[in-house]
């Protein structure tokens, strides 16, 4: 979006306090998500109050009454019509430094324009154009090959606001990465939705293990991360291709939500507790020192003290190195939100406190482990106290000694262990795998 707004002639404000338009791009996976997205428009329009505000993203295509009319909101826009986001500000907005055209601007009282259509009518994933990196200020950047989910998770409104299952096509994939390499970046985070279900959907049908293989042998990326990628799509060729490539981040993050197999069924999961730790075990025999992380969620309807502390329990048994923990929360239009055994919110609350402790303990402990133990990983743009941040190979914040330019692969050696991360001396900066095809 901020590229196509570039494009039309736009510039990048300091900050929202001095900006004539603000986007804001919403989620709306948790009633806590959405109260962030009114509490941040609220925000923008005190503090701006001559702004226009364009919301788009998960919210906007969920409920889009629920936007329209708040102060300072000027269009809504779904993610239906997301990729059009540039050309609806333009046509409404034609009196915005750099757009061409005359005509009154719409007044921040007014309703919104709205623009929300059906999601499921979208079938194919549009490639987005070529990256120029021009005024990027970034490392990482995330090339998403993947969007909309054809699970019917019960807790779950993502399918119904992202739509059906779509894949970036394997050229436009290889394309968008050497974009993204000759712009000068050294790590790429491939992300999706449900990412490995890229390539059911194309003709011919191709598989995700295929898609990475093809950039490894096409693209000249110096590391490789994979995002959020189902347990059921770990297979064994995925952990063996993960594993035998230095280019390939030690890093898998496997969703759980529980190891209750009553509980897991209620939800609609595709799995059983015994086939997810049977793919845990494998990655870890495969790769020793990866991150390896899962969503966990506390609080499900009915879910009894016997089942949460099954779940606890199965955690607990397994080499996770940190936890992503949420606490249920009902959204309308799912069938979890239907259930008459909703939990009260104290109850959430503590069995959420408790594994968030049992998360934290995994992770000092993997991090204690790695103490001593040479790693690889990547400056980021932040420097304090004569340090700089980084981020290691298998996903660990890392300070390293003195001031270093970001995206820079470094050698490092891992020293000591603070309250949240490691610190380290670089041994090697501008270390880089060989890139052999």
């Amino acid at each position: 979006m901020e590229r196509d707004l570039l494009g039309r002639g736009l510039s990048r404000a300091p900050s929202a306090r001095e900006a004539e338009v603000v986007v804001l791009n919403t989620c709306t996976v948790t009633a806590e998500a959405d109260r962030d997205v009114r509490a941040a428009i609220r925000r923008v329009h005190r503090e701006n109050p001559g702004c226009r505000i364009l919301v788009t993203g998960c919210y906007a295509q969920r409920a889009p009454q629920e936007l329209d009319g708040l102060p300072g909101v000027a269009w809504v826009v779904g993610n239906s019509h997301k990729h059009r986001v540039g050309e609806i500000l333009q046509s409404g907005h034609s009196e915005v430094a750099g757009f061409a055209g005359e005509g009154p601007l719409l007044p921040a009282e007014s309703l919104a324009s709205v623009h929300v259509g059906n999601i499921f009518a979208h079938t194919e994933l549009m490639a987005a154009p070529v990256f120029d990196g021009l005024g990027y200020d970034k490392t990482r950047p995330n090339l998403k090959v993947q969007d909309g989910c054809d699970n019917r998770c019960s807790f779950c409104i993502i399918p119904f606001v992202r739509g059906q299952s779509r894949s970036l096509r394997h050229d436009d994939v290889l394309r968008e990465m050497d974009a993204l390499v000759a712009a000068g970046f050294r790590e790429v985070v491939i992300s999706g939705i449900n990412l490995g279900r890229w390539g059911r959907d194309l003709e011919p049908a191709s598989r995700f293990e295929d898609l990475v293989r093809a950039i490894l042998e096409h693209a000249a990326v110096e590391r490789l991360r994979l995002s959020s990628i189902e347990p059921m799509d770990w297979t064994d060729e995925l952990i063996e291709l993960v594993a035998g490539s230095p280019r390939i981040a030690r890093h898998a993050h496997v969703p759980l939500q529980t190891g209750s197999d009553r509980v897991l069924r209620r939800m609609h999961r595709k799995y059983r507790p015994w086939h997810y730790e049977n793919r845990i075990r494998r990655i870890r025999a495969a790769m020793p020192t990866a991150a390896i992380g899962a969503d966990v969620m506390v609080g499900f309807p009915g879910e009894t003290d016997a089942d949460f502390e099954e779940n606890r329990q199965f955690i607990a048994s397994l080499p996770f190195t940190y936890l992503h923990v949420f606490t249920y929360s009902a959204r309308p239009g799912t069938p979890a939100a239907d259930m008459q055994d909703q939990l009260p919110a104290e109850i959430r609350r503590e069995r959420n406190r408790i594994l968030r402790e049992l998360g934290a303990e995994k992770k000092k402990e993997f991090m204690r482990s790695l103490v001593g133990q040479a790693v690889s990983t990547i400056t980021l743009s932040v420097v304090e106290d004569g340090r700089t941040e980084t981020l290691t190979d298998n996903y660990q914040k890392l300070w390293l000694e003195g001031a270093l330019s970001a995206n820079q692969i470094v050698a490092a050696q891992v020293r000591a262990v603070s309250d949240d991360a490691l610190i380290g001396l670089a041994v090697d900066v501008g270390f880089n795998h060989p890139i052999t095809r």
